[in-house]
Protein backbone atom coordinates (compact mmCIF):
# COMPACT_ATOMS: atom_id res chain seq x y z
CA UNK A 1 0.00 0.00 0.00
CA UNK A 2 3.33 2.69 0.83
CA UNK A 3 4.40 1.61 -2.80
CA UNK A 4 1.23 2.66 -4.21
CA UNK A 5 0.75 5.94 -2.65
CA UNK A 6 4.61 7.07 -3.41
CA UNK A 7 4.14 5.82 -6.83
CA UNK A 8 0.40 8.12 -7.06
CA UNK A 9 1.94 10.82 -5.54
CA UNK A 10 4.97 11.06 -8.09
CA UNK A 11 1.70 12.09 -10.87
CA UNK A 12 0.53 14.36 -9.08
CA UNK A 13 2.47 17.47 -10.22
CA UNK A 14 1.53 16.21 -13.85
CA UNK A 15 -2.13 15.84 -12.92
CA UNK A 16 -2.25 19.29 -11.92
CA UNK A 17 -0.34 20.61 -14.90
CA UNK A 18 -3.03 18.40 -17.20
CA UNK A 19 -5.85 19.74 -15.02
CA UNK A 20 -4.79 23.77 -15.87
CA UNK A 21 -4.28 22.70 -19.71
CA UNK A 22 -7.45 21.29 -19.48
CA UNK A 23 -9.08 24.36 -18.77
CA UNK A 24 -7.13 27.03 -20.56
CA UNK A 25 -7.79 24.86 -23.67
CA UNK A 26 -11.90 24.98 -22.74
CA UNK A 27 -12.84 28.33 -21.62
CA UNK A 28 -15.98 27.58 -21.12
CA UNK A 29 -15.27 24.58 -18.81
CA UNK A 30 -13.01 27.44 -17.21
CA UNK A 31 -15.62 29.86 -17.07
CA UNK A 32 -17.93 26.99 -15.18
CA UNK A 33 -15.72 26.90 -12.32
CA UNK A 34 -16.04 30.67 -11.53
CA UNK A 35 -18.99 31.17 -9.08
CA UNK A 36 -22.02 32.78 -10.63
CA UNK A 37 -22.71 35.91 -8.99
CA UNK A 38 -25.87 36.39 -7.28
CA UNK A 39 -27.87 39.83 -8.57
CA UNK A 40 -29.74 42.13 -7.21
CA UNK A 41 -31.52 45.27 -8.62
CA UNK A 42 -33.02 48.16 -6.99
CA UNK A 43 -35.58 50.12 -8.84
CA UNK A 44 -36.43 53.15 -7.46
CA UNK A 45 -39.86 54.87 -8.56
CA UNK A 46 -40.13 58.36 -9.89
CA UNK A 47 -36.51 59.65 -8.20
CA UNK A 48 -34.64 62.35 -10.04
CA UNK A 49 -31.08 62.65 -11.16
CA UNK A 50 -29.79 64.40 -8.37
CA UNK A 51 -31.73 62.97 -5.37
CA UNK A 52 -29.17 60.93 -4.20
CA UNK A 53 -25.97 62.33 -2.19
CA UNK A 54 -23.57 60.56 -4.96
CA UNK A 55 -25.04 62.44 -7.44
CA UNK A 56 -25.08 66.12 -5.50
CA UNK A 57 -27.91 65.85 -3.13
CA UNK A 58 -27.05 67.95 0.23
CA UNK A 59 -30.37 67.49 1.70
CA UNK A 60 -31.35 63.89 1.59
CA UNK A 61 -29.20 61.34 3.38
CA UNK A 62 -28.20 58.19 1.44
CA UNK A 63 -24.83 56.65 2.68
CA UNK A 64 -25.80 52.90 1.91
CA UNK A 65 -26.01 54.00 -1.77
CA UNK A 66 -23.24 55.94 -2.00
CA UNK A 67 -21.37 52.97 -0.78
CA UNK A 68 -22.31 51.45 -4.34
CA UNK A 69 -21.31 54.14 -6.47
CA UNK A 70 -17.99 54.44 -4.10
CA UNK A 71 -17.36 51.17 -4.18
CA UNK A 72 -18.25 50.29 -7.58
CA UNK A 73 -19.39 52.69 -10.74
CA UNK A 74 -21.68 55.27 -11.44
CA UNK A 75 -23.15 56.35 -14.66
CA UNK A 76 -23.46 59.69 -16.09
CA UNK A 77 -25.86 59.05 -19.15
CA UNK A 78 -27.87 55.91 -18.09
CA UNK A 79 -32.06 56.45 -19.66
CA UNK A 80 -35.04 54.30 -18.60
CA UNK A 81 -36.49 52.95 -21.29
CA UNK A 82 -39.77 55.58 -20.94
CA UNK A 83 -41.03 58.60 -19.14
CA UNK A 84 -43.34 56.36 -16.91
CA UNK A 85 -43.12 52.98 -14.65
CA UNK A 86 -45.17 50.45 -17.09
CA UNK A 87 -42.99 50.54 -19.78
CA UNK A 88 -39.36 50.33 -18.33
CA UNK A 89 -40.28 47.70 -16.37
CA UNK A 90 -41.70 45.81 -19.30
CA UNK A 91 -38.43 46.71 -20.74
CA UNK A 92 -36.40 45.36 -18.15
CA UNK A 93 -38.27 42.22 -17.93
CA UNK A 94 -38.03 40.79 -21.34
CA UNK A 95 -34.93 43.08 -22.47
CA UNK A 96 -36.57 44.29 -25.43
CA UNK A 97 -38.17 47.50 -26.44
CA UNK A 98 -41.77 47.55 -24.77
CA UNK A 99 -43.47 48.54 -27.51
CA UNK A 100 -42.94 45.10 -28.83
CA UNK A 101 -45.34 44.37 -26.31
CA UNK A 102 -48.02 46.86 -26.70
CA UNK A 103 -46.66 48.79 -23.39
CA UNK A 104 -46.18 52.37 -24.41
CA UNK A 105 -47.50 54.10 -21.13
CA UNK A 106 -48.12 53.30 -17.49
CA UNK A 107 -51.26 51.22 -16.94
CA UNK A 108 -54.02 52.79 -14.73
CA UNK A 109 -57.11 54.83 -14.46
CA UNK A 110 -55.57 57.42 -16.94
CA UNK A 111 -54.40 55.51 -19.30
CA UNK A 112 -55.89 54.61 -23.16
CA UNK A 113 -56.15 50.96 -23.66
CA UNK A 114 -57.13 49.58 -26.72
CA UNK A 115 -57.27 45.55 -27.60
CA UNK A 116 -56.08 44.27 -31.46
CA UNK A 117 -59.39 43.20 -32.92
CA UNK A 118 -58.63 41.74 -36.18
CA UNK A 119 -55.89 44.15 -36.88
CA UNK A 120 -57.96 47.43 -35.86
CA UNK A 121 -57.46 48.96 -32.29
CA UNK A 122 -61.10 48.46 -29.96
CA UNK A 123 -60.81 50.51 -26.60
CA UNK A 124 -60.51 48.83 -23.42
CA UNK A 125 -62.84 49.82 -20.75
CA UNK A 126 -61.45 47.45 -18.14
CA UNK A 127 -58.30 49.20 -16.59
CA UNK A 128 -57.09 46.18 -14.93
CA UNK A 129 -57.26 43.47 -18.04
CA UNK A 130 -53.82 43.90 -19.19
CA UNK A 131 -50.53 42.61 -18.31
CA UNK A 132 -47.30 41.49 -19.24
CA UNK A 133 -48.40 38.58 -21.84
CA UNK A 134 -47.44 34.98 -21.52
CA UNK A 135 -45.56 35.07 -24.71
CA UNK A 136 -43.28 37.02 -23.59
CA UNK A 137 -40.34 35.39 -20.97
CA UNK A 138 -39.11 37.37 -18.26
CA UNK A 139 -35.73 37.89 -17.17
CA UNK A 140 -36.78 35.42 -13.83
CA UNK A 141 -38.21 32.79 -16.81
CA UNK A 142 -34.64 32.88 -18.04
CA UNK A 143 -32.73 32.98 -15.04
CA UNK A 144 -34.02 30.26 -13.31
CA UNK A 145 -32.93 27.20 -15.64
CA UNK A 146 -28.99 28.70 -14.71
CA UNK A 147 -29.76 27.68 -11.40
CA UNK A 148 -30.89 30.99 -9.81
CA UNK A 149 -33.32 31.60 -7.14
CA UNK A 150 -35.46 34.46 -7.81
CA UNK A 151 -37.72 36.63 -5.78
CA UNK A 152 -39.54 39.89 -6.28
CA UNK A 153 -40.32 42.46 -3.56
CA UNK A 154 -42.54 45.58 -4.08
CA UNK A 155 -44.16 46.92 -6.77
CA UNK A 156 -45.13 44.88 -9.85
CA UNK A 157 -46.75 47.57 -11.99
CA UNK A 158 -46.92 44.72 -14.70
CA UNK A 159 -50.76 43.15 -14.26
CA UNK A 160 -53.42 43.05 -11.75
CA UNK A 161 -54.91 39.31 -12.80
CA UNK A 162 -53.74 36.35 -11.06
CA UNK A 163 -51.95 35.18 -14.70
CA UNK A 164 -49.92 38.16 -14.39
CA UNK A 165 -48.43 37.62 -10.89
CA UNK A 166 -44.76 37.22 -10.32
CA UNK A 167 -45.26 33.89 -8.97
CA UNK A 168 -46.53 33.14 -12.41
CA UNK A 169 -43.69 34.66 -14.30
CA UNK A 170 -40.91 33.12 -13.34
CA UNK A 171 -40.44 34.56 -9.33
CA UNK A 172 -40.14 31.55 -6.66
CA UNK A 173 -40.91 34.53 -4.22
CA UNK A 174 -43.04 37.61 -4.12
CA UNK A 175 -44.44 39.87 -1.97
CA UNK A 176 -45.52 43.77 -2.70
CA UNK A 177 -48.35 46.27 -4.99
CA UNK A 178 -49.48 45.10 -7.88
CA UNK A 179 -50.29 48.25 -9.19
CA UNK A 180 -48.68 51.84 -9.83
CA UNK A 181 -49.14 53.19 -6.48
CA UNK A 182 -50.60 52.52 -2.98
CA UNK A 183 -51.62 53.79 0.51
CA UNK A 184 -47.95 53.20 2.39
CA UNK A 185 -50.26 52.57 5.21
CA UNK A 186 -53.25 50.51 3.87
CA UNK A 187 -51.49 49.28 0.80
CA UNK A 188 -54.58 50.59 -1.43
CA UNK A 189 -55.23 52.48 -4.53
CA UNK A 190 -56.24 55.72 -4.53
CA UNK A 191 -59.81 53.98 -5.40
CA UNK A 192 -59.38 51.39 -2.52
CA UNK A 193 -58.65 48.26 -5.01
CA UNK A 194 -56.27 46.14 -2.13
CA UNK A 195 -53.20 45.24 -4.08
CA UNK A 196 -51.12 43.91 -1.43
CA UNK A 197 -50.40 40.46 -2.43
CA UNK A 198 -47.77 37.36 -0.76
CA UNK A 199 -47.14 35.37 -3.72
CA UNK A 200 -51.11 35.34 -5.30
CA UNK A 201 -52.18 35.57 -2.04
CA UNK A 202 -54.33 38.97 -1.33
CA UNK A 203 -52.95 39.71 2.51
CA UNK A 204 -53.23 42.01 5.19
CA UNK A 205 -50.27 43.47 7.04
CA UNK A 206 -49.30 46.16 9.93
CA UNK A 207 -46.31 48.88 9.01
CA UNK A 208 -45.06 51.13 6.81
CA UNK A 209 -44.28 49.50 2.89
CA UNK A 210 -41.31 50.25 2.49
CA UNK A 211 -40.39 48.62 5.31
CA UNK A 212 -42.11 45.66 5.03
CA UNK A 213 -40.22 45.71 1.65
CA UNK A 214 -36.58 46.05 3.17
CA UNK A 215 -37.81 43.26 5.72
CA UNK A 216 -38.89 40.67 3.03
CA UNK A 217 -36.10 41.20 0.80
CA UNK A 218 -33.19 41.11 3.17
CA UNK A 219 -34.73 37.75 4.82
CA UNK A 220 -34.76 36.37 0.49
CA UNK A 221 -30.86 37.24 0.96
CA UNK A 222 -30.50 35.11 4.26
CA UNK A 223 -32.96 32.31 2.73
CA UNK A 224 -30.75 32.13 -0.29
CA UNK A 225 -27.42 32.78 0.41
CA UNK A 226 -25.98 29.49 -0.35
CA UNK A 227 -27.11 29.03 -3.91
CA UNK A 228 -26.90 31.45 -6.51
CA UNK A 229 -30.07 34.42 -6.54
CA UNK A 230 -31.95 37.41 -8.35
CA UNK A 231 -33.49 39.47 -5.87
CA UNK A 232 -35.79 42.30 -7.43
CA UNK A 233 -36.73 44.98 -5.56
CA UNK A 234 -39.05 47.37 -7.72
CA UNK A 235 -39.73 49.87 -4.77
CA UNK A 236 -43.01 51.80 -4.87
CA UNK A 237 -41.38 55.12 -3.05
CA UNK A 238 -40.71 57.84 -3.87
CA UNK A 239 -43.73 57.59 -6.11
CA UNK A 240 -46.86 59.43 -4.24
CA UNK A 241 -48.57 59.45 -2.19
CA UNK A 242 -45.86 61.32 -0.51
CA UNK A 243 -46.71 59.89 2.70
CA UNK A 244 -43.41 59.79 5.21
CA UNK A 245 -42.98 56.88 7.94
CA UNK A 246 -44.41 58.04 11.02
CA UNK A 247 -47.76 59.33 9.31
CA UNK A 248 -50.74 57.52 8.62
CA UNK A 249 -52.97 59.69 8.57
CA UNK A 250 -54.58 60.72 5.96
CA UNK A 251 -55.56 58.15 4.13
CA UNK A 252 -54.55 58.57 0.53
CA UNK A 253 -57.71 59.70 -1.43
CA UNK A 254 -57.71 60.86 -5.75
CA UNK A 255 -57.62 64.71 -3.44
CA UNK A 256 -54.88 64.97 -1.54
CA UNK A 257 -52.72 62.25 -3.55
CA UNK A 258 -49.61 64.84 -4.33
CA UNK A 259 -50.09 66.49 -0.81
CA UNK A 260 -46.67 66.76 0.61
CA UNK A 261 -42.92 68.72 1.06
CA UNK A 262 -39.76 68.01 0.00
CA UNK A 263 -38.89 66.82 3.45
CA UNK A 264 -41.53 64.15 3.09
CA UNK A 265 -40.06 62.88 0.02
CA UNK A 266 -36.42 62.92 1.36
CA UNK A 267 -37.64 60.56 4.54
CA UNK A 268 -38.83 58.31 2.24
CA UNK A 269 -36.04 58.30 -0.08
CA UNK A 270 -33.68 57.24 3.15
CA UNK A 271 -36.14 54.66 4.08
CA UNK A 272 -34.97 53.16 0.76
CA UNK A 273 -31.63 53.78 2.02
CA UNK A 274 -32.15 52.04 4.35
CA UNK A 275 -33.04 49.04 2.94
CA UNK A 276 -29.85 49.23 0.90
CA UNK A 277 -28.03 48.98 4.10
CA UNK A 278 -29.92 45.90 5.01
CA UNK A 279 -29.15 44.28 1.70
CA UNK A 280 -25.88 45.37 2.11
CA UNK A 281 -25.33 43.84 5.79
CA UNK A 282 -26.97 40.57 5.20
CA UNK A 283 -24.97 39.95 2.07
CA UNK A 284 -21.77 40.64 3.93
CA UNK A 285 -22.89 38.37 7.07
CA UNK A 286 -23.46 35.66 4.60
CA UNK A 287 -19.89 36.11 3.23
CA UNK A 288 -21.51 37.01 -0.58
CA UNK A 289 -21.06 40.82 -0.67
CA UNK A 290 -18.12 40.99 -3.39
CA UNK A 291 -19.62 38.33 -5.88
CA UNK A 292 -22.65 40.23 -5.63
CA UNK A 293 -23.70 42.06 -8.77
CA UNK A 294 -25.37 45.02 -6.63
CA UNK A 295 -27.41 47.54 -9.40
CA UNK A 296 -29.92 50.85 -8.34
CA UNK A 297 -31.67 52.80 -10.64
CA UNK A 298 -34.97 54.60 -11.41
CA UNK A 299 -38.03 53.53 -13.56
CA UNK A 300 -37.87 57.37 -15.19
CA UNK A 301 -37.17 61.02 -14.13
CA UNK A 302 -38.22 62.50 -10.78
CA UNK A 303 -41.60 64.01 -10.44
CA UNK A 304 -42.79 67.17 -8.38
CA UNK A 305 -41.10 66.61 -4.98
CA UNK A 306 -37.38 65.68 -6.48
CA UNK A 307 -34.62 67.40 -7.80
CA UNK A 308 -33.22 66.95 -11.49
CA UNK A 309 -31.20 69.26 -11.78
CA UNK A 310 -28.86 69.99 -14.27
CA UNK A 311 -31.72 68.43 -16.36
CA UNK A 312 -34.54 69.73 -18.09
CA UNK A 313 -38.18 68.72 -17.42
CA UNK A 314 -39.38 65.75 -15.30
CA UNK A 315 -41.35 62.34 -15.40
CA UNK A 316 -44.07 62.24 -18.89
CA UNK A 317 -41.53 64.55 -20.84
CA UNK A 318 -39.17 62.89 -23.10
CA UNK A 319 -36.25 65.77 -22.41
CA UNK A 320 -33.57 64.62 -20.52
CA UNK A 321 -35.35 64.82 -17.27
CA UNK A 322 -38.00 62.28 -17.61
CA UNK A 323 -35.79 59.89 -18.87
CA UNK A 324 -32.27 60.20 -17.61
CA UNK A 325 -31.93 58.22 -14.61
CA UNK A 326 -28.99 57.18 -12.29
CA UNK A 327 -27.69 54.03 -12.25
CA UNK A 328 -25.38 52.56 -9.91
CA UNK A 329 -22.85 49.34 -10.29
CA UNK A 330 -20.94 47.32 -7.31
CA UNK A 331 -19.38 43.90 -8.03
CA UNK A 332 -15.79 43.56 -7.00
CA UNK A 333 -15.13 40.53 -8.03
CA UNK A 334 -15.58 41.80 -11.85
CA UNK A 335 -15.67 45.17 -11.72
CA UNK A 336 -13.37 48.44 -11.14
CA UNK A 337 -13.81 50.92 -7.43
CA UNK A 338 -15.20 54.56 -7.76
CA UNK A 339 -15.31 54.61 -11.50
CA UNK A 340 -17.45 57.19 -13.35
CA UNK A 341 -19.27 55.65 -16.34
CA UNK A 342 -20.06 57.92 -19.62
CA UNK A 343 -20.95 54.97 -21.84
CA UNK A 344 -24.57 55.81 -22.83
CA UNK A 345 -26.72 52.75 -21.89
CA UNK A 346 -30.43 51.94 -21.21
CA UNK A 347 -32.63 49.91 -18.46
CA UNK A 348 -33.57 46.60 -21.00
CA UNK A 349 -29.25 46.86 -20.93
CA UNK A 350 -29.38 45.51 -17.55
CA UNK A 351 -31.53 42.58 -18.46
CA UNK A 352 -29.18 41.68 -21.30
CA UNK A 353 -25.63 42.00 -18.84
CA UNK A 354 -27.18 40.30 -15.90
CA UNK A 355 -27.93 37.21 -18.21
CA UNK A 356 -24.44 37.29 -19.18
CA UNK A 357 -23.12 37.54 -16.15
CA UNK A 358 -25.11 34.76 -14.65
CA UNK A 359 -24.05 32.62 -18.22
CA UNK A 360 -28.24 32.21 -18.54
CA UNK A 361 -29.83 31.96 -22.12
CA UNK A 362 -32.26 34.75 -23.37
CA UNK A 363 -35.60 33.17 -24.86
CA UNK A 364 -35.30 35.81 -27.90
CA UNK A 365 -32.52 38.13 -29.40
CA UNK A 366 -32.49 40.73 -27.12
CA UNK A 367 -32.82 44.79 -27.68
CA UNK A 368 -30.33 45.61 -24.86
CA UNK A 369 -26.66 45.26 -24.58
CA UNK A 370 -24.35 43.25 -22.59
CA UNK A 371 -22.23 46.28 -20.46
CA UNK A 372 -19.69 43.91 -18.95
CA UNK A 373 -16.93 44.53 -21.94
CA UNK A 374 -17.24 47.92 -21.73
CA UNK A 375 -17.41 48.06 -17.83
CA UNK A 376 -14.11 45.92 -17.07
CA UNK A 377 -12.31 47.44 -19.98
CA UNK A 378 -12.16 44.85 -22.75
CA UNK A 379 -13.72 46.74 -24.97
CA UNK A 380 -14.10 50.46 -25.24
CA UNK A 381 -16.69 52.75 -24.98
CA UNK A 382 -19.49 52.35 -27.68
CA UNK A 383 -21.92 54.85 -29.60
CA UNK A 384 -25.35 53.85 -28.84
CA UNK A 385 -29.03 55.07 -30.48
CA UNK A 386 -31.76 55.07 -28.15
CA UNK A 387 -35.30 56.33 -29.10
CA UNK A 388 -38.44 57.25 -27.33
CA UNK A 389 -41.93 58.03 -27.84
CA UNK A 390 -45.23 59.53 -26.63
CA UNK A 391 -48.33 58.90 -28.47
CA UNK A 392 -50.63 60.31 -26.31
CA UNK A 393 -54.48 62.14 -27.36
CA UNK A 394 -53.29 64.65 -24.80
CA UNK A 395 -49.70 64.45 -25.65
CA UNK A 396 -46.83 63.78 -28.56
CA UNK A 397 -43.09 63.36 -28.18
CA UNK A 398 -40.71 61.72 -29.98
CA UNK A 399 -37.23 61.73 -29.45
CA UNK A 400 -33.84 59.99 -30.28
CA UNK A 401 -30.08 59.66 -29.13
CA UNK A 402 -27.05 59.23 -31.20
CA UNK A 403 -23.82 60.14 -30.13
CA UNK A 404 -23.94 63.16 -28.55
CA UNK A 405 -27.17 64.69 -30.61
CA UNK A 406 -30.77 64.54 -29.16
CA UNK A 407 -33.46 65.43 -31.30
CA UNK A 408 -36.92 66.01 -30.14
CA UNK A 409 -40.55 66.81 -31.88
CA UNK A 410 -42.35 68.00 -28.72
CA UNK A 411 -45.87 68.47 -30.41
CA UNK A 412 -44.60 69.22 -33.96
CA UNK A 413 -41.96 71.38 -33.03
CA UNK A 414 -38.38 70.29 -34.28
CA UNK A 415 -35.56 70.51 -31.43
CA UNK A 416 -31.65 69.48 -31.58
CA UNK A 417 -29.41 69.66 -29.07
CA UNK A 418 -25.92 68.72 -28.40
CA UNK A 419 -26.39 66.85 -25.10
CA UNK A 420 -21.92 67.04 -24.57
CA UNK A 421 -22.67 70.91 -24.49
CA UNK A 422 -25.97 71.36 -22.99
CA UNK A 423 -26.87 68.66 -21.01
CA UNK A 424 -30.00 71.41 -19.72
CA UNK A 425 -31.09 71.44 -23.28
CA UNK A 426 -31.75 75.33 -23.53
CA UNK A 427 -29.94 75.78 -26.83
CA UNK A 428 -31.81 74.12 -29.54
CA UNK A 429 -29.19 73.92 -32.53
CA UNK A 430 -31.31 72.68 -35.42
CA UNK A 431 -31.50 75.80 -37.68
CA UNK A 432 -27.39 75.06 -37.89
CA UNK A 433 -27.10 71.36 -38.62
CA UNK A 434 -30.67 70.40 -40.47
CA UNK A 435 -28.51 67.14 -42.66
CA UNK A 436 -28.26 66.31 -38.34
CA UNK A 437 -31.95 67.00 -38.22
CA UNK A 438 -33.03 65.31 -41.28
CA UNK A 439 -30.79 61.98 -40.25
CA UNK A 440 -31.87 61.15 -36.39
CA UNK A 441 -35.74 61.88 -38.58
CA UNK A 442 -34.42 59.13 -40.72
CA UNK A 443 -33.24 56.90 -37.95
CA UNK A 444 -36.29 57.51 -35.86
CA UNK A 445 -38.75 56.69 -38.46
CA UNK A 446 -36.79 53.13 -39.11
CA UNK A 447 -37.26 52.32 -35.49
CA UNK A 448 -40.62 53.42 -35.37
CA UNK A 449 -41.59 51.51 -38.43
CA UNK A 450 -39.99 48.35 -36.95
CA UNK A 451 -41.51 48.36 -33.85
CA UNK A 452 -45.02 48.80 -35.42
CA UNK A 453 -44.65 45.79 -37.45
CA UNK A 454 -44.41 43.97 -33.53
CA UNK A 455 -47.76 42.00 -33.48
CA UNK A 456 -48.91 43.11 -30.13
CA UNK A 457 -52.27 41.99 -29.11
CA UNK A 458 -53.28 45.72 -27.10
CA UNK A 459 -51.71 48.74 -26.86
CA UNK A 460 -51.52 50.83 -23.48
CA UNK A 461 -50.84 54.46 -24.18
Amino acid sequence: MTIYWLRTLRYLPLCAFALLCAFALNPVAAHAAEPRPNIVFVLVDDMGYSDLGCMGAKDIKTPNIDRLAAEGLKFTDFYANAPVCTPTRTAFMTGRWQQRVGFEWAMGFTAEQFRRVNGKLVEESDKLAFGLPSSETTIAEMLKPAGYATGAFGKWHLGYQPEHNPVRRGFDEYFGVLLGHADYYRYNYFDGTHELRDGEKPVKAEGYLTDLINQRATQFVRKHAKEPFFLYVPYNAVHSPYQPPGRPLPAVTKENMYDGTRQDYAAMLEKIDEGVGMLLAELEKQGVLDNTLFVLSSDNGGERLSDNTPLFHHKQSLFEGGIRVPCLMRWPAKLPRGKLIHQPAITMDLTATFLAAADAKSARPLDGLNLLPILTGEQPQQPRTFCWRVNRSTRNQKAIRHGDWKYINDGGVDLLFNLNDDIGERRDLGYQNQSIVADLKVRLKAWEEEMDRSPTTFLVR
